[in-house]
Formats: C-alpha cells, sequence, structure tokens
C-alpha cells in the first residue's frame, strides 16, 4: 500500500513522483551500499530501511499531523511507533501469535530510528507498558545497520525530493546552484545541457549529490569508528549516538537542503493547499468512523478495544486514493 502514500505530492498529483513505497526501495540501496562497505549484515538494514515508513499515513506529515490531533486524549500518534504496531500486532500471518515475527534486532532498529529513546511515554502510551519485556535497551545506542538504514533516509529523501521539486518546476536548477556543495556540481554539468535532454542532466546532477553524501558518510564514520575503539556490537551500544554521521561540512550542506526545500517545496502553496485537504479529509474520517464503528469491518471487537486506537490504526493504514473515496462516499 505504500506505493499509494503521499511522500511529498498527494498520490494523485502524477505518476512519476516518489510515493513512500519508491523512496523506501531508495533508502534500501543506499542503505546496503554502506553496509556492503562495513560489511555489516546488509539484510538487517535492508530489512529496516524498507519497514521504516510503514507506519505512515495518508497525506504524509499532514495526515500524520491531523490523526495526532483526532488522538490527543488517547495516546497520540506517531508514524515511527505505528510501524511497530503494525509489526507486532496489526499485521496477522500466523496462528500462534500477532505480527511478524521480527528478531529482536530489527525491532531494536526500528523504535531507535532516530536514535536512543529518552522518552517512553509515546511509546507506552501507542503500544502499552512494557510491551517488550525488557528485551530491549532504550537508551543504548541503536545497532550500525540502524544508523546506516537512518542515515540513508536522509540521503535519499534529500536529493529526491530536489530531483521532485525541479521536475514539478517548484524551483530551478539556477536556484539549488546557490546551496553549498551543490554549486561546485550543477558547475560541472553546466556545458551538458545542450548536448544532453535535461532529465538526464539532472539524473547526473542528483546521483553525483548522492554520490558526495555516501563517500562522505563512509570516511567520517571509518574515522568515528577508530577514535572511539569499536569493536564489537557491545561498543556500538555503549557508544556516544552516532557512529554514523557526516562530516561538519556535509551537515551545514544537510541542513541547507532542508532547509531549501521546506521554503520552496514543503510549504510551497499548491503542496500546502494538497496536504491541507488531506489534513481535512484525516479529521473528518475519523470523527466520522467514530460515530459508526461497526459499519466498517476493519474495525472488529469494538467492545474490548479502545475505539479511538482502533480507528486511528484504520485510518494510519489507508492509501491516499482510498481515503479520498471513503471521505468523498461519507462527507
Amino acid at each position: 500500500r505504500l506505493k499509494h502514500k503521499t511522500q511529498v505530492f498527494v498520490n494523485t498529483t502524477g505518476d512519476h513522483y516518489r510515493t513512500r513505497i519508491t523512496h523506501s526501495l531508495e533508502v534500501s540501496q543506499i542503505a546496503r551500499t554502506l553496509a556492503k562497505v562495513f560489511k555489516l549484515n546488509e539484510d538487517l538494514s535492508e530489512t529496516l530501511s524498507l519497514a521504516h515508513d510503514l507506519g505512515h499515513t495518508p497525506f504524509g506529515h499532514a495526515g500524520e499531523e491531523a490523526l495526532n490531533e483526532c488522538m490527543k486524549k488517547s495516546g497520540g500518534f506517531d508514524h515511527n511507533i505505528q510501524t511497530l504496531r503494525i509489526v507486532t500486532l496489526l499485521e496477522n500471518r500466523y496462528y500462534n501469535f500477532k505480527g511478524l515475527n521480527l528478531s529482536i534486532e530489527t525491532l531494536d532498529g526500528l523504535i531507535k530510528h532516530n536514535g536512543p529513546i529518552k522518552n517512553k511515554e509515546i511509546l507506552d502510551k501507542m503500544l502499552g507498558k512494557n510491551f517488550f519485556k525488557n528485551k530491549i535497551n532504550f537508551k543504548s545506542s541503536p545497532s550500525l545497520e540502524a544508523q546506516i538504514a537512518s542515515i540513508s533516509d536522509d540521503i535519499a529523501y534529500n536529493s529526491h525530493d530536489l530531483e521532485d521539486g525541479l521536475n514539478a518546476k517548484l524551483f530551478t536548477l539556477k536556484d539549488i546552484s546557490q546551496l553549498p556543495i551543490l554549486k561546485n556540481l550543477t558547475k560541472k554539468h553546466k556545458n551538458k545541457t545542450a548536448k544532453f535532454p535535461k532529465e538526464i542532466v539532472l539524473r547526473q546532477i542528483i546521483r553525483d549529490i548522492i554520490n558526495e553524501m555516501v563517500k562522505d558518510v563512509i570516511f567520517n564514520t571509518k574515522t568515528n569508528l577508530k577514535i572511539n575503539n569499536i569493536k564489537n556490537i557491545k561498543d556500538v551500544y555503549k557508544s556516544k549516538y552516532p557512529l554514523v554521521s557526516f562530516s561538519k561540512k556535509m551537515k551545514v550542506f544537510d541542513s541547507s537542503i532542508k532547509n531549501f526545500l521546506k521554503r520552496n517545496m514543503y510549504y510551497h502553496k499548491n503542496v500546502i493547499h494538497k496536504t491541507n485537504f488531506g489534513k481535512k479529509i484525516v479529521k473528518k474520517l475519523f470523527f466520522k468512523i467514530k460515530k459508526n464503528p461497526k459499519k466498517f469491518e476493519q474495525i472488529r471487537n469494538t467492545k474490548k478495544i479502545n475505539i479511538d486506537r482502533a480507528v486511528c490504526d484504520f485510518i494510519a493504514g489507508m492509501t491516499d486514493r482510498y481515503a479520498i473515496n471513503l471521505y468523498n462516499k461519507i462527507k
């Protein structure tokens, strides 16, 4: 279903923009490359990359904000923890237990996608207290595979959101050439625009951005592992977070891309218009479904469970199209 969920552009906007599935595949490709370089568990890095956005709502972060508002009195909503609900409670594939039977290392990596957990409050509210029965140390650093999946997420969405924004004509190559590092990259390809179609030049620039960021992560992480004298997984868990990281120069580049995309893409009036419509849909669906949950077969055992959470799970699992169609049917 991730193929019909918003990355930046609402899924009905066009066929050639990223969706959550293409984003997740791109994250996993970068993560496998990095895991291979460091001779780590490539399967684990790939699994964490493919699963990291499973908990996303329709309409991306706008849908998440709307659901969190709807769930304010019932424990709130967070897409990272929703991912854990999906893989441990909601996806049932076996006779004897709920969830997907994932390893502790996978669950640990999914929980710590953004680093060690300092405040377990929303985790306890969304999953229940001591859900993992003390098998996970929330305060320890995540594995290197998890750190790789996390930084690959950044590399993928920075570079590919730039590509989508350029294709949507929200900004131009001239605009992005003002950013540090990109100045040299765009200059290098400027003379190719006369010979080659614009798409090929753009693809080459995006590839070079990914390459620069990946090379930087490799060099910087090798340095961090050496400085911290990391020899085994126990050293990783005990170490200061993060070990897998950008250099100072690349961190400046990373935050300049994020700020540029915020100003020119995420807060662009055309994007905001669609995402605000998405928020409206999510809120309307939540209160309509809550009034009569029995009408929807996906919400079972209504007496035994928290109705708000059941409705929230149902909506969070929807694709953009399904949510729009259901909204049009019941509004």
